[in-house]
């Protein structure tokens, strides 16, 4: 058994073709047949069986597509690691969600890059719903912030990816302190802040988020002001154009020296979660595992929540960048 050999196999058990396996890999046809066979021999396992339209496998064929695409992605990463072993050691490329590079980001890898020797850090703010492919295409090697989303308003584990929690946040709506919302007994249905605008950063409310499955499940649908960040949405707030739906932890200061006032609005404050995100099992970089069990640490979180100055990261053109952190 080669590696070959199971990189072929493999690629038939997901394409349901040889003809199909034959052409991606560049190969004859006859090729592929004999790489097949050697396996069927090896193993004493017809492994598939040709059906019309493609091919059939057998209860050993999947077992062994399932440890076959295992070993070709191991062997892909290890030989990925060797070849940038002396240029990019310590090096991770981090995709990073909106809100989470505006409020949290700067302070987190400043203090990562201290604790850990070696480490820097390359930082693109990127949709949270391209997450998931930019991750499987190893573009970058950890996501931060938004859960990828398997599907539209869901949290649902994306086939190849390990997601893991790290920090709960709320969101609260607020508005200027002299709105006359603040006059409105709670709690407030939904409903009644529907004819005012709602600013937000570059994201908005995202459907696969907490508040955006929780706006989903009341059936309501907001005038949303889509800003260059969240900071800039609540300075509008501020001088009174409309609500937000805010970080609790952000306009905490806002809302006690009286400058934003908190509208109590039904079934707020909406919890969330953010979200440190990797391929699965051992084909993720060592630095990568690294970043996602530190981001957990009681450190991490005092760090990302702690009051005053800047969190987040640099704003360059369309996305927030860091060039390097070390």
């Amino acid at each position: 058994m080669t590696l070959s050999q199971l990189r072929t196999f493999a690629l038939v058990a997901r394409l349901g073709s040889l003809h199909a396996a034959a052409a991606a890999l560049g190969v004859s046809g006859p090729a592929v047949s004999a790489a097949l066979a050697a396996l069927r021999q090896d193993l004493g396992d017809p492994l598939f069986a040709r059906a019309p339209g493609g091919i059939t496998l057998t209860p050993g064929g999947r077992a062994l597509a399932d440890y076959a695409q295992d070993i070709v992605g191991l062997a892909d990463q290890a030989r990925w690691e060797v070849g940038n072993s002396k240029n990019d050691a310590g090096r991770l490329k981090i995709a990073a969600t909106s809100p989470f590079a505006e409020h949290a980001a700067g302070r987190l890898l400043d203090l990562f890059t201290k604790r850990v020797p070696g480490a820097a850090v390359d930082v693109v703010a990127e949709a949270a719903e391209d997450l998931a492919g930019l991750l499987l295409e190893r573009a970058y090697d950890i996501a931060l912030g938004a859960h990828p989303p398997a599907a539209a308003g869901t949290t649902a584990s994306v086939p190849g990816l390990e997601s893991v929690p790290f920090l709960r946040y709320q969101r609260v709506f607020v508005a200027a302190s002299a709105d006359p919302l603040r006059r409105l007994p709670g709690p407030l249905a939904v409903e009644r802040l529907l004819g005012r605008p709602w600013f937000a950063g570059p994201a908005g409310i995202l459907d696969s988020s907490e508040e955006g499955r929780w706006l989903a499940s009341l059936g309501v649908v907001p005038e949303i002001i889509r800003l260059s960040s969240e900071t800039d949405a609540l300075a509008a707030v501020r001088a009174g154009e409309g609500l937000m739906l805010a970080l609790g932890h952000i306009v905490r200061d806002d809302i006690v020296s009286g400058t934003l006032v908190r509208v109590p609005v039904a079934g707020t404050p909406v919890p969330g979660l953010w979200w440190a995100s990797t391929l699965d099992q051992h084909r993720t970089t060592t630095m990568a595992k690294t970043l996602q069990r530190f981001v957990s640490t009681a450190d991490a979180t005092a760090a990302m929540v702690a009051r005053g100055g800047s969190r987040g990261l640099e704003r360059r053109g369309s996305k927030f960048h860091v060039a390097l952190w070390s």
